[in-house]
C-alpha cells in the first residue's frame, strides 16, 4: 500500500514539474515577444525619418582595401540622410582592412551601428560604435569600412528621440588621389601606350544635381607624357575647374564653358570641382568624370 501511495505522489510531482516547465516556456516566450516589441519601438518608423537620397550610384563597382596602398587619405562620403552630416572623414588602409574616422556636424547621436536599425535593436552593447571628440570639441566616430563605391548600412541611435534611425552610406573611391590605388587597380596614359597626339574618347560626367552633361566625345591630347581633355560643359555659366587642388581658367569667351583639364585616371571616376555663376552667388560643386579608354580613337580630320 505504501509502495502504492509512493508512485502516486511520485507522478503527482512529475505532473507539477512538467506543468511548472511548460508555465515557464509560455512566460520565456511572452518575455522574448516583448523585448522584441520593445527592440522595434526602439527603431525609427519610415515616416519619423528625412526622405532619403539615393546616394549608391548605376555602375558603381565597390573598391576593397587589398586594391589601395596602406596610408591615410581624406575621403568625401555620401549620406542618404541630410540630418547625418559627415563633415570630414579620414580613411585609413592597413594590410588590405579599411577603418574611417568620421567627423560629424552636430553631436545629436549618441551611438552607432553598422547595419540597419533592427540589427541595431536587437544588437548586444559591446557591438555599438560610441562616440569620441577631436581637439576642436566636434563628435568623432571610428567605423569599419567594408569597401568604397557601396552602399554601407549604418544606424545612428538618436539623442533626443532614443531611436536608431537608418542610413547608407558611400565613401568615394574618386575623391582619394591616384597614389592610394595599387599599381594595376586602374588605366592610367602608360598602361594605354599612347603615341603625342590627338584623340577623341568617349566622357561621362556625374553628381551635381544630375541636370549637367558635358560634351562626349571630348578631344584627348598626349604630348610630353601629360594626358589633357577639352571638356565642354552644356552651358556657359561655368568659370572655373579645379583638378588635384589645381585651379584652370576656361579657354574659351564665348558659348558654353570649356575648359583644358588633366586626365588622371581612365575607366575610374576622376573627382573634379567645377564653380557655377548661375545662381545667385557663385557656388563650387562636386563633379566625376569617367573616361572610357576603350572608346579612344584618333582624332577626325
Amino acid at each position: 500500500m505504501k509502495k502504492r501511495t509512493g508512485w502516486k505522489w511520485t507522478a503527482m510531482l512529475l505532473a507539477a514539474c512538467l506543468t511548472a516547465g511548460e508555465a515557464g516556456a509560455v512566460i520565456s516566450a511572452a518575455a522574448q515577444e516583448e523585448t522584441q516589441v520593445e527592440a522595434a519601438g526602439q527603431v525609427a518608423s519610415a515616416d519619423e525619418m528625412a526622405p532619403a537620397e539615393e546616394v549608391v550610384e548605376e555602375g558603381m563597382v565597390p573598391v576593397y582595401g587589398d586594391q589601395l596602398n596602406d596610408g591615410t587619405y581624406a575621403v568625401e562620403v555620401a549620406s542618404s540622410s541630410s540630418m547625418f552630416k559627415i563633415v570630414d572623414c579620414r580613411l585609413t588602409v592597413e594590410a588590405g582592412e579599411m577603418t574611417a574616422v568620421l567627423t560629424m556636424s552636430s553631436d545629436g547621436y549618441l551611438r552607432l551601428f553598422m547595419g540597419t536599425g533592427e540589427e541595431a535593436a536587437a544588437s548586444s552593447q559591446d557591438e555599438y560604435i560610441p562616440y569620441g571628440e577631436n581637439e576642436e570639441g566636434q563628435q568623432t566616430y571610428q567605423v569599419p569600412v567594408e569597401a568604397l563605391d557601396m552602399g554601407i548600412s549604418c544606424a545612428a541611435f538618436s539623442r533626443r528621440k532614443e531611436k536608431w534611425y537608418d542610413r547608407t552610406l558611400v565613401f568615394k573611391a574618386s575623391s582619394l588621389p591616384a597614389e592610394a590605388f595599387k599599381e594595376g587597380s586602374y588605366t592610367t596614359l602608360e598602361d594605354l601606350g599612347l603615341e603625342e597626339g590627338e584623340y577623341q574618347i568617349e566622357v561621362e560626367l556625374s553628381g551635381g544635381s544630375g541636370r549637367t552633361a558635358v560634351e562626349s566625345p571630348a578631344a584627348l591630347t598626349v604630348k610630353d607624357g601629360v594626358c589633357t581633355a577639352r571638356i565642354i560643359f552644356g552651358s556657359p555659366y561655368y568659370d572655373y575647374m579645379i583638378v588635384e587642388d589645381v585651379k584652370y581658367e576656361p579657354v574659351n569667351t564665348e558659348g558654353n564653358s570649356t575648359f583644358e583639364i588633366p586626365v588622371t585616371v581612365f575607366d575610374r571616376e576622376q573627382a573634379v570641382i567645377a564653380d557655377t555663376i548661375a545662381m545667385s552667388e557663385p557656388h563650387e560643386i562636386s563633379y566625376t568624370l569617367c573616361y572610357d579608354s576603350s572608346t579612344i580613337q584618333p582624332a577626325a580630320e
